[in-house]
């Protein structure tokens, strides 16, 4: 499929209600250019125009015009089988990268294969100027570096985040969040010495309350840390 093609196949695969529901989600995106498309559907062309080779075409054709289209790269992004490959095609594309969906669904699965070589970017993206690479470096750290792979360094690198840009500061809460559920000994001396910015500590406070994960004594002693 070309990418005129695939525009096409786009809006014939568009829920109207659906669109008007996702618009309200994506406050940084023009609602004009939603088409929506639903998550599996984009998924499953994904899966399918991955193995094409007139594919690079359209991951070629940057900026795209319309959100659905972002989300089908991401989605391509993550399906590819190549690692040299997707990692070129995901810096190429991270500075196109304009809301927090696109940039939270884009999840290479080769990645894990590559955890070592992986890390030199992800030290690259969080120190961009750009909100959604720093916020996609931050992600790609919670995903693959706070299980085995776990160090203390990672946990540093995000703590020495400053920024007034919200959707990077909510990633750096939800690092945190699911970083206390995990290794829960290794980072609650970063919420007992307050190294974070005081809405950030705050926010990784109460999503870590919400979470299934961590224990009522722990949820406890974390709204005692709140600061007010």
């Amino acid at each position: 499929m070309n990418t005129t093609d695939i525009r096409s196949k786009l809006f014939e695969l568009q829920d109207i209600k659906y669109r008007d529901f996702q618009a309200k989600l994506i406050p940084t995106t023009d609602p004009d250019s939603v088409i929506g498309v639903r998550t599996p559907d984009l998924r499953k062309l994904a899966k399918q125009l991955v193995k094409e080779p007139d594919t690079a075409e359209f991951l070629n054709a940057l900026p795209h015009e319309y959100f659905d289209e972002n989300q089908l790269h991401a989605f391509i992004l993550s399906e590819m089988k190549d690692y040299p490959r997707c990692i070129d095609e995901v810096c190429r594309f991270l500075p196109y990268v304009d809301n927090w969906a696109t940039c939270d669904q884009m999840s290479p699965k080769i990645f894990k294969k590559n955890r070592n070589d992986l890390l030199t970017y992800i030290n690259k993206w969080i120190a961009s100027d750009e909100t959604y690479t720093i916020r996609f470096g931050v992600g790609m750290l919670m995903e693959h570096f706070l299980d085995e792979d776990f160090g203390l360094s990672y946990p540093e690198m995000v703590a020495s985040l400053r920024s007034d840009e919200y959707y990077v500061n909510m990633m750096i809460a939800w690092y945190f969040a699911t970083a206390l559920a995990k290794q829960y000994e290794s980072i609650i001396p970063y919420i007992e010495e307050k190294r974070l910015a005081v809405w950030t500590h705050n926010k990784a406070i109460q999503k870590s309350v919400e979470s299934y994960r961590i224990t009522p004594e722990q949820k406890t002693y974390l709204k005692s840390l709140k600061i007010k």
